[in-house]
């Protein structure tokens, strides 16, 4: 079990909590400290003595604080979990099961459920546009027991998922040029691209408070996002999709701009013209920052070509799949 945190110790020490009311699993806490500057190292150390603490003197982000306990770790099995989710007392034991008699498994998607209404789905695994952005499955909808089905799933959410640490270490462990977003999707894919699946198991269930690490509207969260949005694609995708992501991607802004005029999507909460122009602006600059580390991702597209063991053709069938609509993409999230 692994939790990487940055300054919040209220929310770390609920997720705590929660990990150790786990009944019938046996496992290891490591928890990540990406150099927090309020008392959570010294805290947890003194009321968490069986829990493992890593401290770095850097903040190192989502991706590599991860890689950091995933080299730590030393059972088979690795859990991840955000310092602002809550687990269900069974979570960790029902992960577990979804890998049972599944050796091509390599990924178990959580149902993660909205800690302010834990009536509505947060996510259920995560469905990806032709563009490369990605929203979590069943975003918003009521829990009405339409995702109650145990099944195969795309990839699940970083938030609360489970993984097989020898499979992520053969892929690279997580990309630490996200620093945070879309690194699950990028994980993920590369564990697709090997040869292995991700399984959804609706009984382990957790609680997520959304938004708790940015804020939706925040400007470094939507660079992060899209910028990470381009370096997916870039270091991922087939080649006739990828020279096809500026009109996919064309596509998504006239939507959005079109749901915008009419106050619904993420970029109706920017109310006044002042906050789109800056919302604007910082896409542009994501798409800028991507841009220039095209290099890098092209060398990295090369290393995936090593261990990739389905076709291009294989990809796309897997991509349409798990596909969202531009309408879904871009509607409110509740």
């Amino acid at each position: 079990m692994i939790i990487v945190t940055h300054n919040r110790r209220e929310l770390l020490v609920l997720s705590l909590d929660s990990i150790q009311k786990q009944e019938d699993a046996l496992f290891e806490t490591i928890v990540v400290d990406n150099a927090s500057t309020d008392d959570t190292v010294a805290y947890v150390g003194l009321n968490y003595p069986n829990i493992k603490i890593i401290h770095s003197k850097s903040n190192l982000g989502f991706c590599e604080g991860n890689n950091v306990g995933i080299c730590a770790a030393s059972a088979p099995l690795i859990a991840l979990l955000n310092n602002d989710a809550e687990a269900h007392p069974l979570w960790l034991r029902e992960l577990i099961r979804g890998f049972e008699k599944q050796p091509d498994v390599a990924m178990v998607a959580s149902k993660i459920l909205q800690y302010e209404d834990p009536s509505r789905i947060d996510k259920v695994g995560h469905l990806i546009y032709w563009d490369g952005q990605n929203r979590g499955r069943g975003m918003g909808e009521l829990d009405e027991g339409q995702y109650d089905v145990a099944e195969e799933v795309l990839w699940p959410d970083g938030c609360a998922a489970a993984y097989r640490r020898d499979a992520v270490l053969k892929v690279g462990g997580f990309d630490k040029d996200f620093f945070a977003y879309a690194d699950d999707a990028d994980l993920g894919l590369r564990l697709r691209l090997a040869g292995y699946k991700a399984v959804y198991i609706p009984t382990a269930k957790v609680l997520h408070r959304r938004g708790s690490t940015l804020g939706r509207t925040n400007p470094i969260r939507i660079h992060l996002i899209e910028r990470n949005r381009v370096l997916l694609a870039l270091k991922l995708f087939p080649w006739p999709l990828l020279l096809l992501n500026p009109f996919f991607y064309g596509l998504r802004l006239v939507r959005g701009f079109w749901a915008a005029m009419r106050g619904k999507g993420e970029s109706a909460h920017n109310s006044q013209e002042r906050g789109k122009l800056s919302l604007a602006a910082t896409l542009l600059k994501a798409d800028w920052e991507a841009i220039r580390m095209m290099p890098k991702m092209l060398q990295k597209r090369r290393e995936v070509a090593r261990f990739q063991r389905i076709s291009s053709m294989d990809i796309l069938r897997l991509l349409w799949r798990y596909r969202i609509s531009l309408k879904t993409l871009m509607e409110d999230q509740k």
